[in-house]
C-alpha cells in the first residue's frame, strides 16, 4: 500500500494513494484528486540518517575510495520537502547537484538488531533527493550544515510504500531525470553497505525509533543544476519524486507563489 501526507482543505491528512498517484483516499473514505492537494513528506521524521559514499561508483566519481565502515551524518527534519515543492538554489551555489536515494522508514523501536532480523524493523520505503552543494563542502568525510541541512533541500516522497510490497529492496533501479532527460541510473544492488548492515550498525550504538529515516546514498552520475531545472528522482517500485529549483528572487518573492515558509 502507498501512504501519503497531504495538505488539503485547511488541514493535514494521512491518505492512501491509487496506482498512478492521481487520487488519494482519506481515512474517512473521502476521495481527493491529486490536483487539489499539496504533497507533504510522507513521514513525520524523527532522526534522519544520511549515508555518504555508499555506492562505490559514486565514490570513484568524486575521486574517493569506498569507505570501510558507513559514513553517516544527521539531518534536521526542516530539510525535508514534499513532492512538487520548490527548492532554492542560492546564487553562489555553483556546484549544486541532485542525489537520488532510496529512503528506509523505521517502523519499530530497534536496539542492537541482528542483521538477519533487520527488515522486521522497517515500515516501508520512499524516495529522497538529497541535494548537495559541493562548493559549500568543507570535507567530503564530514558534510557540513550548509551542504545537507538547508531548509527544503531534501525532497521526500511522494508516498511511502509498505515494506512487504517490495520483494527485494536491494535490487531496485534508481534514476534521475533533469528536464525530462535521464542523467543518472544505478541499482541498489551496488550499495557498499546494504540495508540490513546499516540497521545493525546504527542500532548497535543508538536506539532507532518509528519515523526515523535512513537515506542510503546515491550512485554515480551527478551533474550540476541551474534555477528552473525540473528534477525527478525515481526508485523502481517506490515512486517518482519531482522537484523544481528556483533562484533567490523567485524563492523570496511572495507574488511568485513559490515561496517556501
Amino acid at each position: 500500500m502507498r501512504h501519503a501526507r497531504i495538505a488539503w482543505s485547511g488541514g493535514i491528512h494521512n491518505a492512501t494513494v491509487n496506482e498512478d498517484g492521481t487520487v488519494l483516499t482519506l481515512a474517512d473514505g473521502r476521495h481527493v484528486p491529486e490536483a487539489d492537494i499539496v504533497w507533504l513528506p510522507p513521514v513525520e521524521a524523527r532522526t534522519i540518517f544520511a549515508l555518504g559514499l555508499n555506492y562505490a561508483d559514486h565514490a570513484a566519481e568524486l575521486a574517493f575510495k569506498a569507505p570501510d565502515e558507513p559514513l553517516v551524518f544527521l539531518k534536521g527534519p526542516g530539510s525535508l520537502l514534499g513532492h512538487k515543492g520548490f527548492t532554492r538554489r542560492p546564487a553562489d551555489a555553483l556546484q549544486m547537484h541532485y542525489e537520488c536515494e532510496l529512503a528506509v522508514v523505521i517502523g519499530r523501536t530497534a536496539h542492537k538488531v541482528r542483521r538477519a532480523d533487520a527488515y522486521e524493523y522497517v515500515a516501508g520505503y520512499t524516495v529522497a533527493n538529497d541535494y548537495a552543494t559541493r562548493n559549500y563542502l568543507e570535507n567530503y568525510y564530514r558534510p557540513n550544515l550548509r551542504v545537507k541541512n538547508r531548509d527544503g533541500g531534501t525532497p521526500l516522497g511522494p508516498w511511502m510504500v509498505d515494506r512487504d510490497d517490495i520483494a527485494d529492496p536491494m535490487n531496485l533501479t534508481l534514476r534521475t531525470l533533469v528536464n525530462g532527460r535521464e542523467v543518472q541510473k544505478g541499482t541498489t544492488a551496488d550499495m557498499v553497505f546494504d540495508i540490513p548492515h546499516l540497521i545493525e550498525y546504527l542500532s548497535d550504538f543508538m536506539t532507532l525509533y518509528p519515523g526515523d529515516l535512513i537515506l542510503t546514498g546515491t550512485p554515480h552520475g551527478v551533474v550540476f543544476l541551474n534555477p528552473g531545472d525540473v528534477v525527478t528522482t525515481e526508485v523502481e517500485g517506490i515512486g517518482a519524486l519531482t522537484n523544481i529549483l528556483v533562484d533567490d528572487q523567485t524563492f523570496y518573492d511572495p507574488a511568485s507563489g513559490k515561496q517556501t515558509p
